[in-house]
Formats: structure tokens, C-alpha cells, sequence
């Protein structure tokens, strides 16, 4: 008899084949749910809702940093991305990064994964700490967000809930705040507000000096499983990878083929063939210890910024089986 299985996953190209069933997971009979990021996240770290879902890397490392992650992921990066076009402000107050010093910088939720990533650039690559800014929480676009789950910063992080019915991108388009931290362009960009920009305008420039300078490319959120399923029938986490694995195999092979034919872009060809010429043939690779640099790095910028209560090491990541896969 299949294990039946709830999946919630956002539909990326990478993960498409698990919808359309050109990548079944072996063994299981899937109910899959399309939801964004945000969806899952919610549903996930609040109440448990799916048998495999997306996570964001950050909270899980800091449910499993406490030893109560209620999920064991496994080392399929649905989604990675690099974070200086993140970094909205205004542009009347703020020409570089180290203008960022003493003001004030909303967020949807301090724990994000790519707000993470940006305040570990941020002091490795230009000196500005976290605690050099006064950081403002609340929705992008709808008040009351709030974070998934629990988190303890050290005291000199100045954290505050921004008022009730308000949200940060108002909130900077009214100069209330000097800037945001955002996964999402905040809509007074989009609509051109006066003296809203991004602190990197020439932001591809910028990532791919960051690329080759680091070889970091930050890991966003990945794939798991209910821990209580994966203790009760350890194959199910090998399955559920490989059926990522595959999913994102069609995918590559599809990019490659015909690409340029799918995405509604007028350079796609040209974006495909850069990130093999500076990244690799591989340049989305899943795996544990093919994607060690950037792990670990969060790993640590998760520890350094107060939010997990100790380092995770790599070993302790993913599901045991998934780190080494059976060769032919």
C-alpha cells in the first residue's frame, strides 16, 4: 500500500515535474498543494499542516539549533538567490552601505533567510553590523506579520514592531523608516515613489563580483519532511529527494534545450549561457556536501546574528541517508 503523503511546495519550473507527475515520489501517493514561500513557511513552522513541505533554511535552523524542529529537511534548494537587489531605501539619506549605520530599516521578519544573508554581507563584505541598525518589523504589504517562529536576539539588536495598520513599504514612502529588507520589490518601488531605490542599482554587477570573490550562492529555502514519518519509514526521505533531484534534472535539461522558448524574456539564451560561463555547468546544485560553502556560512551568520542558540554543523542538516546517494 503507498504511504499517502500532503506536499506544499511553490511552483517553480525545478519543482513543475512533481506536479505533473513526470517525477513521482516512489512509493507514495501525493496529494501536492501549490502555495508561496510564505504560505508554507506559515502553515509549516505554526501547525505542522504537510507530511513534506518548503522551509525557509533560516527558521529551520533555528527550530534545530533548540532541538524541537518539528521537520528533517533534505538538501533539495528550491530556491537560492543572490541579495543585493534586497535592499530598498531612500535614496535622499542613503548612497552606500555604510549610510546604513544608525538608521532605520524595515523588515517583514527578522529570521527571513534573505535578510540573513544580507546582514552577513552587509558586515563581512562592508563593516556595518546588525546591531548598527534600528530594525522595524511588520507586513510588506498587509499589517500584522509577525515572526514564524520564535526567536530570542541579544539586547543590543534594537527589534520593534512597527504600529498596528501599517506596513513598511508605506511606512517608507512616507520617509517614516530609511529603508527595508525585502525577498519581494515593496510595491513604492514598483510605483516609482519619489527617492525609493535600490542601495545597489547596478545590482547584477555587484552579485556576480560577490560570486566570484566569495563562490557563495546563498541558499534560500529547502525541502522536508514531518520528522515523526521520516523516524517511523527512513526510506521516505531518500524518495522525496530523489523525486526533487529528477524534477530538477527535467528542468535543467528543458532550460537547456528550449529555454528560450518557455521564458518570457527577450535574453534568455544570454542569461542561461552566463551562469554556466561564471558558476558551472551545475550552477543550482542540490546535495549537502556540494553546497558545504554556503551552508555553513548561513549556518554561522544564523549563530553570529543571535538567532540560532548554537552553530549547526553540516552533519546535522539533512535527513542521514540523504547525504550520500547510491552510485552506479
Amino acid at each position: 500500500m503507498a504511504l499517502e503523503l500532503s506536499l506544499s511546495v511553490c511552483d517553480y519550473d525545478r519543482t513543475v515535474a512533481l506536479f505533473d507527475g513526470r517525477a513521482p515520489i516512489e512509493g507514495c501517493d501525493v496529494t501536492a498543494v501549490v502555495n508561496s514561500p510564505e504560505e508554507s513557511f506559515h502553515r509549516a513552522f505554526k501547525y505542522q499542516e504537510f507530511d513534506v513541505t518548503e522551509i525557509s533554511m533560516s527558521s529551520y535552523l533555528v527550530t534545530l539549533s533548540r532541538n524541537d524542529a518539528h521537520y528533517v529537511a533534505i538538501p533539495a534548494f528550491v530556491s537560492r538567490l543572490f541579495r543585493h537587489s534586497s535592499i530598498y531605501v531612500r535614496t535622499d539619506r542613503i548612497k552606500t552601505p555604510a549610510d546604513l549605520k544608525g538608521k532605520t530599516m524595515g523588515i517583514p521578519e527578522y529570521q527571513m533567510t534573505a535578510n540573513v544573508w544580507v546582514r552577513g554581507m552587509l558586515e563581512e563584505e562592508y563593516g556595518v553590523r546588525p546591531s548598527d541598525i534600528k530594525w522595524r518589523r511588520g507586513g510588506l504589504e498587509e499589517p500584522g506579520r509577525e515572526e514564524r517562529a520564535t526567536i530570542n536576539l541579544p539586547p543590543e539588536i534594537d527589534l520593534k514592531q512597527v504600529p498596528d495598520g501599517r506596513t513598511i513599504s508605506d511606512m517608507l514612502a512616507k520617509g517614516e523608516i530609511d529603508g527595508l529588507l525585502s525577498a519581494r520589490a515593496p510595491s513604492c518601488f514598483l510605483q516609482g515613489a519619489p527617492n525609493i531605490g535600490r542601495l545597489f542599482p547596478d545590482y547584477p554587477t555587484v552579485e556576480e563580483a560577490y560570486y566570484r570573490k566569495t563562490k557563495l550562492f546563498p541558499v534560500m529555502h529547502a525541502i522536508a519532511i514531518r520528522r515523526s514519518l521520516v523516524e517511523n519509514d527512513p526510506w521516505v526521505a531518500v524518495n522525496v529527494y530523489k523525486a526533487f533531484i529528477k524534477a530538477k534534472a527535467l528542468c535543467m535539461h528543458e532550460l537547456g534545450q528550449i529555454g528560450h522558448l518557455h521564458a518570457t524574456l527577450p535574453w534568455p539564451v544570454h542569461a542561461y549561457d552566463r551562469a554556466r560561463q561564471i558558476m558551472g555547468e551545475d550552477y543550482w546544485p542540490y546535495g549537502a556536501h556540494e553546497n558545504q560553502l554556503p551552508l555553513e556560512t548561513l549556518a554561522r551568520y544564523s549563530f553570529q546574528q543571535g538567532l540560532s542558540v548554537r552553530q549547526v554543523p553540516l552533519e546535522e542538516m539533512f535527513a542521514k541517508p540523504t547525504y550520500e546517494l547510491t552510485k552506479i
